[in-house]
């Protein structure tokens, strides 16, 4: 859930500072002591102004499932985004802060019958298939055959680098576009353009020129089978902010102009998650347990791989740790200049698999401090639950802007 309505105005380094507000003001903070996320969405504005100036011609659909924050997807409305929705209850989540239908993809390549349907009923159009049992579902539950279809197609050339590769279980191989295409034509379906993937987070920028090749190849098989032109290249998602995403869009832009020069009128979309948001939500987490062990230190705090933490387990994310130290030193609480340990920190389950980090340099913390966890915002809560009933799913998110990003 938001924690309130409105929205604190930081410096651009301020957020450490509104936390410990949070921590020592917020009286259901310190009744609770509850994890909870703050959520930059100056960040986020600065973000989307890093997109639009390297990539000014690729409107990005931001992909819900990385992080459904209400605040963060409205925030994202206002900047001009649209949005890639995997199932129905997306779609219900976007429709609903009334978004029009026409700003969604339905980009999940194998949909239940259901949720095609709703797609239908609800006026979203566009989607993807890579299959001949898509397409046919497609057909069945498109009646009046109102849809715009994109064939998904596997990246050929996998550089190993993406935190989770998803050419196993998406995108149609070279040898079966064809049929694909003849398959949708025979269903008198609409195919306006090509969609790829090339694996979410660090993927080697190698990738998105050989799947731009392989996108070009399909257009012209496409029109060689005589479908309308192609309009519409999708070029997925993956994008990590820092170095690697200017990296990515020299690659993406050298790429579209190499094999897409000559297609003026070429709507190009993406499908970025973590680019948007990853850094912007920052979690705190109360220390509720410790144990010394000769020079280790173990620590328990009340969120874990289950909750804001599976984001270790599923996404392989590395996590960053800060010591707020509210409890055992108040006149230092960030803990500069402090003797540190190498310290584990667990979960509150009873499950020994829930552990955040090992072996990380901690000073030396307190029952009732607190461990602050920046860049936590993909694919962390969306995927949290509630098990052996500690919460991990709604937790509180308090919103800031900082000036600048």
């Amino acid at each position: 859930m938001d924690n309130g309505k409105k929205t604190t105005e930081i410096s651009k380094n301020g957020i450490n500072d509104f936390i410990k507000s949070i921590i020592l003001s917020d009286p259901y903070t310190k009744e609770t002591k509850e994890p909870f996320f703050v959520l930059d969405l100056g960040m986020v504005t600065s973000l989307m102004a890093i997109w639009k100036e390297n990539l000014p011609t690729i409107r990005p659909f931001y992909a819900v499932k990385c992080n459904p924050n209400l605040s963060l997807l409205t925030h994202m409305e206002t900047l001009g985004a649209n949005f890639d929705c995997a199932s129905q209850k997306e779609i219900e989540l976007i429709l609903s802060l009334g978004i029009s239908p026409n700003r969604i993809i339905f980009a999940n390549p194998c949909k239940p019958d259901t949720h095609i349907r709703y797609a239908s009923k609800t006026g979203v159009t566009r989607t993807t298939f890579d299959s001949v049992y898509e397409v046919e579902k497609i057909k069945k539950n498109y009646p009046d055959g109102n849809c715009q279809l994109l064939i998904r197609v596997k990246p050929i050339h996998d550089y190993g680098s993406a935190r989770c590769p998803l050419g196993a279980k998406y995108g149609a191989l070279p040898n079966e576009v064809e049929p694909l295409l003849k398959a949708a034509k025979l269903s008198g379906l609409d195919v306006v353009g090509v969609s790829f993937h090339i694996g979410s987070g660090d993927a080697d920028c190698r990738s998105y020129h050989s799947a731009i090749s392989a996108a070009r190849d399909v257009f012209d098989t496409a029109t060689k089978l005589g479908f309308p032109r192609m309009r519409v290249l999708n070029i997925g998602g993956g994008f990590t902010a820092g170095s690697q995403f200017i990296e990515a869009a020299e690659a993406v832009n050298f790429a579209i102009q190499t094999y897409f020069k000559d297609e003026p009128d070429l709507e190009i979309i993406a499908e970025p998650g973590r680019y948007f948001a990853e850094h912007p939500f920052t979690l705190a987490a109360n220390v509720i347990g410790k144990r010394v062990r000769g020079e280790l230190r173990e620590y328990y705090i009340n969120d874990g791989l289950y909750g804001s933490f599976n984001c270790i387990q599923y996404d392989h994310a590395v996590i960053t740790v800060k010591a707020f130290m509210v409890e055992s030193d108040p006149e230092n609480v960030n803990g500069f200049g402090s003797m540190t340990y190498g310290s584990t920190v667990f979960g509150p389950t009873c499950d020994a698999l829930d552990t955040v980090v090992e072996g990380y340099e901690l000073p030396e913390m307190e029952i009732g401090d607190w461990m602050v966890f920046p860049n936590i915002g993909a694919y962390s809560s969306a995927s949290g639950s509630n098990f052996n009933g500690f919460k991990g799913v709604g937790l509180s998110t308090h919103l800031v802007y900082s000036k600048g990003g």
